[in-house]
């Protein structure tokens, strides 16, 4: 409910403003240790990404609750924006947008971890898995970026807008695809925010839209197999729509006005 995402919001930032917090039976302050603020900043930034990869993964639709409040929290506390992007970099190198290529003297199981898989007992982890985990860390990026927190100042811009999406967009669009990788992110990406890309953009955007389609989905297509044809198929129909309605719907999960009456 909306009133619970305010006292959580609240409870964050008054730690972060150096206030003493209530949790379960104990009350605790940054103040309490010289390297305190730097030590909650950090962990707090890690934890973010860490609802992207297990709660948004698994439930597509708190990638904006969780959005809100980093992306209020942000505005506030600009440092904690600045580790939540290391944070998100280094789990996700896609955020970037980047595919590290591998460098000579690099094993193999560090160069999986590089691109974002884990690696446990020298068993990488299933592709569904690593998917499912990449997704849910871009979908919370891409609601970050469209979100504001409601009651904020809101006197400047948001601290890190949709013009890091357009961005993140083109600079994809700029490199060569990945097998099963860049079909499914760039359909979580469009489907969280390509909305709000469309309204900010209007002309240009559906200029992009159609470039995926006529030049870089073929290009997705001959680098996968009959095998991995889910996620290509699920952004096909999804490109196909958007361009015959000219119109890309709100996401599912969307903050409406009610929600924050509740």
């Amino acid at each position: 409910a909306g009133s619970q995402l305010r006292e959580i919001f609240d409870k964050i930032n008054n730690l972060l403003s150096g206030k003493s917090v209530q949790t379960g039976r104990r009350t605790v302050s940054v103040t309490q240790h010289p390297q305190g603020l730097d030590f909650v900043y950090y962990k707090l930034a890690e934890k973010f990404v860490n609802q992207g990869e297990e709660e948004v993964a698994s439930h597509r639709d708190a990638a904006f609750p969780i959005a809100v409040v980093a992306s209020g929290i942000w505005e506030i506390h600009p440092r904690v924006g600045d580790l939540f992007l290391a944070h998100l970099h280094k789990k996700c190198p896609y955020s970037v947008p980047f595919y590290p290529a591998m460098k000579e003297g690099t094993s193999m199981e560090e160069y999986q971890r590089i691109l974002g898989y884990q690696v446990n007992d020298s068993k990488m982890e299933q592709q569904d898995r690593f998917l499912k985990r990449m997704s849910g860390m871009i979908r919370l990026y891409a609601a970050i970026i469209q979100l504001r927190w409601p009651y904020g100042n809101k006197q400047g811009t948001h601290p890190h807008g949709l013009s890091y999406g357009w961005r993140w967009l083109a600079q994809m669009l700029n490199m060569e695809p990945l097998v099963d990788v860049t079909a499914t992110l760039l359909f979580d990406f469009l489907e969280v925010c390509g909305n709000a890309l469309m309204k900010e953009y209007h002309g240009q955007f559906w200029k992009i839209m159609l470039f995926i389609r006529e030049d870089y989905f073929p290009r997705i297509e001959a680098i996968t197999s009959s095998g991995q044809m889910g996620s290509v198929s699920r952004f096909k129909q999804f490109l196909e729509k958007c361009l015959q309605q000219k119109e890309i719907p709100l996401p599912k999960g969307t903050l409406q006005p009610s929600f924050w009456r509740s």
